[in-house]
């Protein structure tokens, strides 16, 4: 009689790097997975170089197969390409199963993906979450930071898989469940929306370093180093020092000088810019970040700009320090974590998620691109403080009060001398509007009266009054 084999406790479909590294970190855990992969031969060669994990590997060969090896319920993670591909294979896959067996899209989708797939999902009495995975290929492999949305019972099936392979924040795991439907890959996107803002601001204070300041690459590496010992502590801080410091291997010039200034997107960011419109909350330091990157690839049209008008990056001949560097960006990373604290909020209000607030901070400790030695302060505040925006926080008042004259400084001398700064300048706009009582904009709403007959507020009371200009 053949040995019967043991059923695998989960499940993973689609062996690209995300899906292989997680594949292995799950093994790596201790829980037996089962692999499939819609090319047979990338699922032989991913179980042939596992090593010691293979045993807790059963790679499988076809749908029918890949279910049949998986312990009842059933729970399914998938990492296959954002959107069709997802529901091709929910479409594929739900015939196979029972209405219990759980499926998990672990990919980048939109969330208003996830919201669909949820309410089909719970419409038919089938069970579906999404979660937002985020740490790259080294986080999926050793820890990411997870941030799960769908029904809380269905995650919490699966939460002692989840939190084991995330990663730990001093005890801690970063993973948690956020709220109902898609608010998992929502607070992805936000994620994701602060990583672009802050590798942006990043690349602002790089390009005063080498135009601005005339420093070689690793005198920027040493810059950043240093930087990474202070408040600016972060896993973006740290590789970009990394990043200034590497030599090419085929030039032996510095990395940093043959790798062309064009940057790429998958549409993360995008969203998150799209998503802030939709629910009136305004995210200028990201939105600034965005347009950068759209920018950064029109470069025959920047090239043509520069033939018409000159180059326009200048020396900065002393008027900037490296410490006057270090708070623009201190102060720029707080606009821009309040800013996606508050998009956060009203989303939570309009999808009636109740995201827990500093949990999302703590999730994001470790294990993800952002994580930050500003995170636990971030954590602390939003639980002392939860309606109050990020900014007004005692903590980060202080830390405003403290740095708010350097991102102006770094502004005004960086846009005197033609150096670029897009978020920066947003960040430090934003802090400025909100921080005056009075703004303008009832001359907007005069103008709107004036040609639409809108109405307006006056300061003595009352609402939908008309000026003097008639009809």
């Amino acid at each position: 009689m053949g040995r019967v084999m043991a059923k695998s406790e989960i499940g993973l479909i689609g062996l690209g790097t995300m899906g292989a590294a997680l594949s292995l970190n799950i093994a790596d855990h201790g829980f037996a997975i089962s692999v499939f992969n819609r090319t047979t031969t990338t699922t032989h060669e991913f179980h042939a170089e596992a090593g010691t994990l293979a045993d807790k590997i059963t790679p499988t060969e076809t749908p029918e197969d890949f279910v049949a090896s998986l312990a009842s319920p059933r729970a399914i993670i998938l990492m296959v390409p954002a959107g069709e591909i997802v529901d091709k294979q929910i479409a594929a896959l739900r015939p196979l199963l029972d209405p219990d067996d759980l499926i998990i899209d672990a990919g980048n989708a939109n969330f208003r993906d996830t919201q669909r797939r949820a309410e089909t999902a719970d419409k038919a009495g089938e069970v579906f979450l999404g979660i937002g995975v985020s740490g790259g290929e080294e986080g999926a492999r050793f820890g990411p930071s997870i941030m799960g949305g769908g029904p809380k019972a269905a995650w919490e099936r699966v939460a002692h898989i989840l939190t084991a392979i995330a990663a730990d924040y001093e005890g801690t795991a970063c993973a948690t469940w956020m709220g109902q439907g898609g608010a998992g890959h929502f607070v992805k996107t936000v994620h994701n929306g602060i990583e672009y803002a802050d590798m942006q601001m990043i690349a602002e204070a790089y390009g005063i370093l080498r135009d601005g300041m005339g420093q070689s690459a690793s005198d920027i590496a040493k810059a950043f180093k240093t930087w990474n010992n202070g408040p600016l502590q972060s896993y973006l801080i740290e590789i970009s020092g990394e990043v200034a410091a590497a030599t090419d291997p085929k030039s032996g010039a510095a990395m940093l000088d043959v790798i062309l200034d064009r940057a790429g997107q998958k549409g993360t960011g995008r969203w998150t810019a799209v998503e802030a419109q939709h629910l009136a909350a305004p995210i200028p330091v990201i939105e600034a970040a965005v347009a950068a990157r759209n920018i950064s690839t029109a470069k025959p049209s920047r090239e043509e700009g520069e033939a018409i008008f000159g180059a326009a990056p200048q020396p900065l001949d002393g008027a900037l320090t490296l410490d006057d560097l270090e708070g623009a960006l201190i102060a720029g990373k707080i606009m821009c974590y309040a800013q996606g604290f508050h998009l956060l909020n009203n989303a939570s209000a309009e999808f009636g998620w109740e995201l827990p607030m500093p949990e999302v901070a703590r999730v994001w400790r470790a294990g993800c691109i952002i994580r930050s030695s500003m995170l636990n302060d971030m954590a602390t505040a939003l639980t002392e403080t939860p309606d109050t925006n990020l900014m007004f926080a005692p903590f980060f008042a202080d830390k405003m009060r403290d740095t708010h004259g350097a991102l102006r400084k770094v502004v005004a001398r960086a846009s005197e001398h033609g150096l670029t700064v897009p978020a920066l300048s947003a960040a430090l706009s934003y802090f400025d509007m909100m921080r005056t009582a009075r703004g303008t904009a009832n001359m907007i709403q005069g103008q709107r009266d004036f040609f639409g007959a809108h109405g307006f507020e006056r300061v003595d009371g009352g609402s939908d009054h008309h000026g003097p200009w008639g009809s």
